[in-house]
């Protein structure tokens, strides 16, 4: 479950007073989520998602979330720019924690996604990135980005071997890969770094809603894609839907031509893309207690993708044109 945090009647009412949206009629926790405690709020003015932010979220990069909503909201992208209250604050406190309140947007994620999907979600990702050129600057550093692996599994090492035998080779070779080939004059810009298949709303095939920016950051564009790539065309189970693939890099190019240089080095930005979140699932497989209120994600899933990058030797693989 992702309700981490309570909140009372008494707490939610004087929330409320310094909004314009009205009393609640209703608030039901979510399940949604791992890192926040997120609520549907129901009030006299309509339907509205709030959000507690908990202890794994740095609160000195809260503003650099609610600004980068804002600026997308105002270029008409689909995401929910925070609710202001009446002092002009998108950030409030909640029960003890900060808090912010979003409109709810319609639609729902799928688990299924079609060549249409993908297409839209390409597409969606190179808007994202090219409505973000402007945005104001300093730009939040990747907290989970390539500088942070190898400590991250030192501090997991030993449990490589027991998930997957020849993991810790496997490993091992991404990040010396890394460490030398990892490029450091292409573009860079302000990424999602989380865009999975429950991070977009739909209606139908049409993308109503884009959420979760909390790993916003600045990063190189092509890693953004490949891990958006990654988690829209590879199965848990490790199927590659070549289909998939194929649309969500027609569906990005029409709005943001990948450069020969960036296409070069699209296969190191899959495998490390892949690393990346294997590491962390590992951790939290090794530190997360069984009985914990949220439930690990198997680390196998990236296992699985990081050895189908591993045995690719082009990115024409993944739909790229000859």
């Amino acid at each position: 479950m992702a309700v981490y945090t309570e909140v009372n009647t008494e707490q939610l009412e004087a929330f409320l007073a310094d909004y314009t949206v009205g009393s609640a009629t209703s608030l039901k926790g979510l399940i949604e989520g791992v890192e926040n405690t997120n609520y549907f709020l129901s009030t006299e003015a309509g339907d509205y998602i709030l959000t507690l932010y908990e202890q794994r979220v740095n609160p000195d990069d809260l503003p650099f979330f609610m600004d980068l909503l804002e600026h997308l909201g105002a270029k008409d992208y689909p995401c929910p720019p925070p609710i202001k209250n009446q002092r002009g604050e998108g950030l409030a406190t909640l029960a003890g924690r900060p808090a912010a309140l979003f409109p709810f947007l319609r639609g729902v994620s799928t688990t299924a996604p079609s060549t249409r999907h993908c297409r839209q979600v390409g597409a969606h990702l190179a808007k994202m990135h090219l409505a973000c050129a402007d945005f104001r600057k300093p730009w939040r550093k990747n907290s989970m980005g390539m500088a942070s692996w190898h400590d991250l599994f030192a501090s997991c090492r030993d449990a490589a071997e027991g998930i997957a035998v020849g993991l810790e080779d496997d490993i091992q070779q991404v990040l010396e890969a890394v460490a030398t080939e990892w490029p450091e004059d292409l573009p860079r810009g302000i990424c999602h770094a989380d865009l999975f298949p429950d991070n977009i709303l739909f209606t139908g095939t049409e993308i109503t809603g884009v959420i979760d920016f909390y790993f916003a950051c600045e990063e190189l564009l092509i890693y953004d894609l490949a891990v958006t790539l990654n988690a829209w065309s590879i199965s848990p189970y490790g199927s590659f839907y070549y289909s998939n693939s194929r649309a969500l890099l027609q569906g990005y190019q029409e709005h943001r031509p990948i450069s020969a240089a960036e296409r070069d080095v699209f296969l190191l930005m899959l495998r490390a893309c892949s690393l990346r979140f294997l590491l962390t699932r590992i951790y939290d497989w090794v530190n997360t207690p069984k009985d914990a209120v949220v439930k690990r994600k198997d680390p196998m899933e990236y296992v699985r993708s990081l050895r189908l990058h591993l045995k690719q030797e082009s990115p024409t693989f993944y739909g790229f044109d000859e």
